[in-house]
């Protein structure tokens, strides 16, 4: 029997920290609802004392999720671990993720604290947790550049103070796969108890290693791997969960562990993820990107043809990679459209949100004849725009835009539940369009991204634009689709604008693990 790899996905946490990838409450719950379907270990549901509204977030999907252990990170503090507590606390399985930084660098500069005096708060914390739950990380941050000497001695504390998982992180990505191999070795070996824990890692991708180095430490002992869907995170992201989970399973004859994930819900988790977030994933990334299985040369394709295996090492279908079909017309009735949202774990709070999603449905099947998953995942992510979160709405829009002439954008917005025009030109049908908008909301955010993907293939698909503003310090992103390019764009600038309008600012953790 082969020891259990546990998936512990932070995608909802570390993840959400990636600029402009903040979730609302409802995109969170979508998203962890997927992870639960794929059998994710423990799900990391957000940072409870960095917003009320991450606190909500959090309680939100531990009352959802029944599979999954739900988790909240708190930094080694008592307020925090309480909110944390009662985030967590309706979750049939939960568990509190505290931490406190270990490295020279970071107790000196950061903390202003004395090792003695870290080894005593991460021994409070333990038991401030222990409150809450019996299942309580510990997570030494900045540990990939802390002396290994102090790493035994705290991990040491916190065990016998109760903790059950021990997180080593390589926070700023500086570690090298056979050097963080052999710290984890020696940290199994050196530690009084050390089997009477489940040792955790948790890699950042800034040399690019984040998934070597974990693979590494897997096979050096630790039986849990901390990763995001596409490997989202801050700066160049995290360890990429596909990939974790996929060179395990392909390499039986390597790993001396398996994992319990669903492999063919990873390209629909990808997929949800890549657009909630507004992050697209780029198409030669390992497994989910979209050339991942695909062969230009003619020698590859001729092997293939052959025999799959002389140039595939996994087969597209085992992580979810099928034929697009064609789910949904227009023809189709409620029942079918409520039935294949069900399939697709999408759950409408009422009755009135089922109706006017499909109502919208019906307007998109006039537009297009085949309607995909992905448009059913784009049209409910329109939908779970609330009326007091939609202070700016688009109601009409015209552009004239022809050879030789300025293009030029005529636009009714409803602000706060009143209607006003405006227009504008532009160096084109976007830039007209967004100037127009401006000319009414006088927002003064800046304008840091503007991305045009296709959902589905075909001339009649729709456009799913991202639009990245900041104001203030805040960055968010915003979301639209349509089959009208210049009406997605629109619709992507004023979901940012009511991200901006409606947030509330989060306080930033002293640091991250």
């Amino acid at each position: 029997m082969k020891d259990r790899l546990v998936i512990f996905d932070t995608t909802l946490r570390d993840g959400e920290q990636s600029p402009g990838a903040s979730m609302t409450k409802e995109e969170k719950i979508r998203v962890a609802r997927q992870l639960e379907k794929m059998r994710v270990d423990v799900i990391e549901a957000g940072f409870a004392a960095a917003s009320p509204g991450d606190f909500e977030a959090i309680r939100a999907i531990a009352e959802t999720i029944k599979e999954s252990t739900v988790c909240s990170l708190a930094r080694a503090n008592e307020k925090d671990i309480q909110r944390a507590g009662e985030a967590i606390q309706p979750a049939a399985k939960k568990r509190i993720h505290t931490f406190i930084a270990t490295s020279p660098i970071h107790m000196e500069k950061k903390l202003r604290m004395t090792p003695d005096q870290v080894v005593e708060q991460a021994v409070k914390a333990i038991g401030w947790a222990r409150q809450y739950t019996d299942d309580v990380e510990f997570s030494a941050e900045d540990a990939g550049r802390s002396e290994l000497d102090f790493l035994c001695r705290i991990f040491e504390a916190v065990i016998k103070a109760g903790a059950t998982t021990i997180n080593v992180p390589d926070t700023v990505g500086y570690n090298f796969p056979s050097q963080f191999a052999e710290t984890i070795r020696q940290l199994i070996e050196r530690v009084p108890n050390s089997d009477k824990v489940v040792w955790s890692v948790h890699c950042h991708n800034d040399l690019g290693l984040a998934v070597a180095n974990s693979l590494s430490a897997v096979l050096a002992g630790a039986r849990q791997v901390e990763c995001t869907i596409n490997g989202l995170g801050e700066r160049a992201g995290n360890a990429s969960l596909e990939e974790v989970v996929m060179a395990v399973r392909t390499r039986p004859d390597i790993f001396p562990v398996e994992t319990r994930i669903e492999t063919t819900q990873i390209v629909p988790a990808s997929k949800l993820v890549s657009q909630i977030t507004g992050y697209p994933v780029q198409p030669n990334k390992a497994i989910v990107g979209a050339n991942a299985f695909a062969h230009e040369s003619g020698i590859h394709q001729d092997g293939v043809l052959k025999h799959r295996e002389t140039y595939e090492i996994m087969r597209a279908e085992d992580v979810g990679w099928t034929q697009n079909k064609l789910v949904l017309g227009k023809h189709s009735g409620r029942n079918a459209f409520k039935s294949r949202l069900a399939e697709l774990g999408i759950v409408l709070e009422s009755e009135e949100a089922l109706n006017s999603a499909f109502a919208r449905f019906k307007e998109l099947a006039d537009k297009k004849h085949e309607i995909f998953d992905e448009d059913l995942h784009a049209l409910i992510s329109d939908e779970a725009v609330t009326p007091a979160q939609e202070h700016y709405k688009l109601n009409y829009s015209q552009v004239c835009s022809e050879t030789g002439e300025v293009p030029h954008s005529r636009v009714i917005l409803s602000v706060g539940g009143q209607e006003l025009k405006a227009e504008s030109d532009g160096s084109g049908p976007v830039d007209a369009t967004f100037k127009a908008i401006e000319q009414v909301v006088r927002s003064g955010s800046e304008l840091l991204l503007y991305s045009v993907n296709a959902i589905t293939t075909g001339t009649d698909a729709q456009g799913e634009v991202t639009v990245r503003l900041s104001k203030g310090g805040r960055v968010v992103n915003g979301q639209g689709a349509d089959t009208d390019i210049v009406v997605a764009s629109a619709k992507a600038y004023l979901n940012a604008l009511n991200k901006l309008h409606s947030c509330q600012g989060k306080v930033n953790p002293q640091g991250d693990v």
